[in-house]
């Protein structure tokens, strides 16, 4: 098989599409058809031979089969990243604004050219700026060009996007810093996962769920409470299925505010950022702690949820239910390798599903999964 990687889950399968760098979750039936389309066997033969074991009309099965023939064909078109011609584009010389930041061993100097661009990075690294210094290790660029945005790292040109595709130019700077602060190429990274880690020094888990479901206010509170905060938002883990430590600030939205005040005064008088785009309003809470050495296994994916009618409740989930939420917001390498060990690290990993209202409860439950005490 040169295009289709296939796990076994929980009765079904996970199909992953090395072209376009897919998942796919099929019952065995559907992968036994897609083998032979990639074997190039005629849909015509696998209509005899699928006819012939399900004793169905063959007009009817014929259709079946020609629905998953496009299903494969949609998902085999090799993705190919548009090549964007940036030598000749020139760096402004003007700034609106030139920062400094110290992430782990290194100095990175970032030059915004207008507000726009600085309050796309800015805030959620706000916590890591120094002041000026002439001994930067990496210079960063953003700017526009023709109503797009670039990124330069040194005089290299990284990327351009337009304005609609902002948060993947906010994406590929993220990584950008990943791989500089590291020293990690990115076919070194499995993948980045858009969740919040905590960790008890130990171990690590990762929170997950749709925006405002409460994974940052659930890990700010842990972090208030004796847990260390790993990442928020985009968290890194790399092949040896280590996660790594992602410190831009957790994002607060604003029906959290009167939860996490008791715990961390200084909300009340921090910086609102509001997006128009999304219709919410946030504040950056600078994690208590951050410590770069850290590089734990994951112990448990938890899709949690605030409810104020569920005090506590928490069950295991099916490994496909947690599957078909993880992978959409991920972004996971397109190599085979690092697909076969995203595979590999999912399947080892329990999911549970967290509904609470109970901030207490709500720790005290980390805690027993920690513990291996549920």
């Amino acid at each position: 098989m040169n295009t289709l990687f296939i796990k076994e889950i929980e009765e079904k399968s996970i199909v992953w599409f090395k072209n376009s760098n897919s998942y796919l979750v099929f019952e065995p039936t559907v992968v036994e058809i897609l083998y032979k389309i990639e074997a190039k066997i005629p849909l015509l033969e696998i209509q005899d031979w699928y006819a012939n074991k399900v004793e169905t009309p063959k007009e009817i099965v014929l259709e079946f089969i020609t629905d998953i023939s496009k299903i494969y064909t949609e998902n085999n078109i090799l993705t190919v990243e548009e090549e964007t011609n940036l030598d000749e584009i020139i760096t402004p010389t003007l700034f609106f604004s030139e920062k400094y930041y110290s992430i782990h061993k290194s100095i990175f100097k970032i030059q915004y050219q207008t507000a726009y661009h600085e309050s796309k990075i800015h805030p959620v690294i706000a916590h890591l700026e120094i002041k000026k210094t002439s001994n930067s290790n990496f210079k960063y660029a953003v700017f526009d060009n023709n109503e797009s945005i670039v990124f330069f790292k040194d005089k290299t040109g990284i990327g351009q996007w337009s304005k609609e595709e902002v948060h993947l130019f906010q994406g590929k700077l993220s990584m950008q810093l990943l791989i500089d602060m590291y020293s990690k190429p990115e076919k070194d990274w499995m993948g980045i996962f858009h969740a919040s880690a905590v960790s008890n020094g130990k171990e690590s888990m990762l929170f997950l769920g749709d925006s405002g479901n409460g994974k940052s206010t659930s890990l700010a509170l842990l972090n208030a409470n004796g847990y260390n905060c790993i990442a928020d938002d985009f968290v890194p883990i790399d092949q040896n299925k280590n996660i790594y430590t992602y410190p831009a600030a957790i994002s607060i939205k604003e029906k959290g505010i009167s939860t996490l005040l008791p715990y961390y005064p200084e909300l009340e008088n921090s910086t609102e950022y509001h997006f128009k785009k999304t219709n919410k309003i946030v504040r950056y809470l600078a994690p208590e702690k951050i410590d770069y050495t850290q590089k734990q296994k994951c112990k448990a994916l938890i899709f949690i949820k605030y409810n104020p009618d569920i005090e506590i409740d928490i069950h295991l989930i099916s490994q496909i239910d947690a599957f078909q939420q993880l992978v959409p917001d991920s972004w996971i390498s397109p190599l085979e390798e690092n697909a076969s060990i995203f595979l590999e690290w999912f399947l080892e990993l329990p999911s549970y599903q967290l509904t609470y209202s109970n901030n207490k409860k709500m720790i005290e439950t980390v805690s027993k999964i920690f513990n291996d005490d549920l």
